[in-house]
């Protein structure tokens, strides 16, 4: 059995066998196909922070897969009111088939996963956001910016940028991370993608500058600078982030057909300006769709590697 926690866990081969299932399922479901994959199936959603891509495209994604997807508020089980998380772990991985978490502290991932009977995937936690980067890696291909591409990172080194950098130095590609002074990438992160960059090939450059991140490249994305948590650090970010808003005047450093992403929620003024952000939005919001259909390759995969289960499903890349 395997958990989807981070992109750390696989091989490039593996994480090109998901991209490829979604691939082929988001095909399916274009043409109204839905293959029922997981059939009575049941996905459970716990949520400690709140979405709206996150819980939309898990529960209509293992809908259409043939299941049913349960949304579970922390304040509405046990374990907004102290329950272990080892505890929720056990019961709900016998009443259900598969997890989803979205949760603050990975640790609080890990423990459910090390108690779980079911795979469990991470739906975002404070270090990492695997199926963000799942989504826009598919994101790229479909523009046609996965083949030996050069990707900039403008902003927090959050999880994130951490997720990107696991991406990066999984598949082998360049990847140039821009954040202010005291906002780098948590260094054990760096020291883990590095480890794994060498031995893919990958290209990790870190700065504080992001004109010259951008420059030349083929993909630029950011994310929020206040996230989730953080609210009463707005003031002092702003003021940190001055000149990391990525603006057309950052954007015309980059290829002229270069992309732009952002994995939403957007804050117009902030790490994108208007002007950018909708010049962009047939790239954001096709990502934005995507989270469904990556997700889905991720979930069928995950439930075809079960014990060995199944191997029909798999689709190799």
């Amino acid at each position: 059995m395997r958990h989807f926690l981070t992109l750390a866990d696989f091989t490039k081969e593996e994480l090109l066998e998901m991209i490829a299932l979604a691939q082929k399922i988001k095909a399916q479901t274009k043409r109204k196909e839905f293959v029922p994959y997981m059939e009575r199936q049941t996905l459970g959603m716990i949520f400690e922070k709140s979405s709206t891509r996150t819980r939309v495209s898990f529960e209509t994604g293992i809908y259409q897969l043939g299941g049913v997807g349960l949304f579970l508020s922390a304040n509405d089980i046990q374990l907004g009111r102290g329950e272990p998380m080892k505890d929720t772990a056990r019961v709900i991985s016998r009443m259900v088939d598969m997890v989803m978490i979205r949760t603050f502290e990975h640790s609080k991932l890990e423990e459910f996963a090390a108690y779980s009977k079911v795979p469990v995937i991470n739906g975002l936690t404070d270090s990492y956001h695997p199926v963000q980067l799942m989504t826009d890696y598919l994101t790229m291909l479909e523009f046609g910016k996965a083949d030996n591409p050069v990707c900039a990172y403008v902003g927090d080194g959050n999880n994130m940028a951490h997720s990107w950098l696991m991406l990066a130095s999984k598949l082998g590609f360049e990847l140039r991370i821009a954040t202010p002074k005291g906002y780098e990438c948590d260094p054990q992160v760096v020291a883990m993608a590095g480890k794994f960059a060498a031995e893919s090939g990958a290209k990790l450059i870190f700065g504080n500058d992001p004109k010259a991140a951008v420059s030349n490249c083929d993909v630029v994305t950011t994310d929020t600078w206040v996230s989730m948590g953080q609210e009463d650090e707005k003031e002092i970010r702003l003021k940190a982030f001055e000149g990391y808003m990525v603006d057309e005047a950052m954007m015309s450093l980059a290829k002229k057909d270069a992309i732009f992403l952002h994995c939403l929620p957007a804050y117009r003024g902030y790490e994108v300006s208007e002007e950018t952000f909708e010049k962009h939005a047939e790239e954001i919001f096709t990502e934005a769709e995507n989270r469904l259909h990556a997700q889905k390759g991720i979930m069928v995969w995950l439930n075809s590697h079960r014990n060995d289960e199944n191997p029909e499903l798999r689709v190799k890349s």
